[in-house]
């Protein structure tokens, strides 16, 4: 079992940035694959940002150039530095390990959200214009 516990969401006024933590417990998560999820009110979730067992990194069109996604082992934890915010960047934010190793290189898509088997219970973003 792995337990996520993000933190780090908050308001923003547009071009203001924020950084989310997830830190990971439980079970080893070394080289498993994470992600950055987020919704909001009557949206489907996206993939904001994902990071295979080798490090290769995914970003949502939309945030490009704008988000990173890093993981500090030693801490166990996952990041999102968000920069340069807009208010279509409000959503609650969710971070979640697949539970294994996964190899995205070449793939066009990220993992789908439906494939991760552990959650955060999610951070509130709201970016006001």
């Amino acid at each position: 079992q792995v337990k996520l516990v993000e933190s780090g969401g908050g308001s923003a006024q547009s071009g203001e940035s924020l950084t989310l933590s997830c830190v990971a417990s439980g079970d080893t998560v070394r080289g498993h694959c994470m992600a950055w999820f987020r919704q909001a009110p009557g949206k489907e979730r996206e993939t904001v940002a994902s990071i295979d067992t080798e490090g290769h990194i995914k970003y949502l069109d939309s945030v490009e150039g704008r988000f990173t996604i890093s993981v500090d082992n030693a801490k166990h934890t996952l990041f999102l530095q968000m920069n340069d915010l807009k208010p279509e960047d409000t959503a609650k934010y969710y971070c979640a390990n697949l539970g294994n190793f996964c190899y995205t290189d070449g793939v066009p898509t990220p993992v789908p959200g439906d494939v991760y088997n552990y959650w955060g219970q999610g951070t509130q973003v709201t970016v006001s214009s």
